[in-house]
């Protein structure tokens, strides 16, 4: 989160934060973040998470359906993948540079 947060200070871009451990993204949320991200799944995951570990997620997650998924993820925001960061169009999960970079040059 905070090399995330300083990328964007240092290119002057606004945003606004939301604490999704306190105040978890929806099943519904995540759903739609999902489908405009054209991202995998398993990017909004927080893969190297504790409770992804103690919850035994690595070999399960694959049979989950995304209606499942989704209600999983809402129960813990330490099991979503962060930052996300979305304009309303475009989701980003994950602070990965070079496809920040991306999307932002097009702007």
């Amino acid at each position: 989160m905070k090399k995330a947060k300083a990328w964007l200070e240092k290119r002057s871009i606004g945003y606004e934060t939301r604490h999704i451990v306190n105040d978890p993204l929806t099943a519904s949320e995540l759903r739609e973040l999902h489908q405009k991200s054209g991202l995998d799944r398993k990017r909004f995951v927080n893969t190297s998470g504790k409770r992804y570990r103690e919850l035994g997620l690595k070999d399960r997650l694959d049979a989950f359906s995304d209606d499942q998924l989704f209600a999983l993820l809402a129960t813990d925001g330490l099991l979503v993948r962060r930052p996300v960061l979305t304009d309303g169009t475009t989701v980003l999960a994950g602070f990965k540079e070079e496809e920040w970079e991306a999307v932002f040059r097009n702007e």
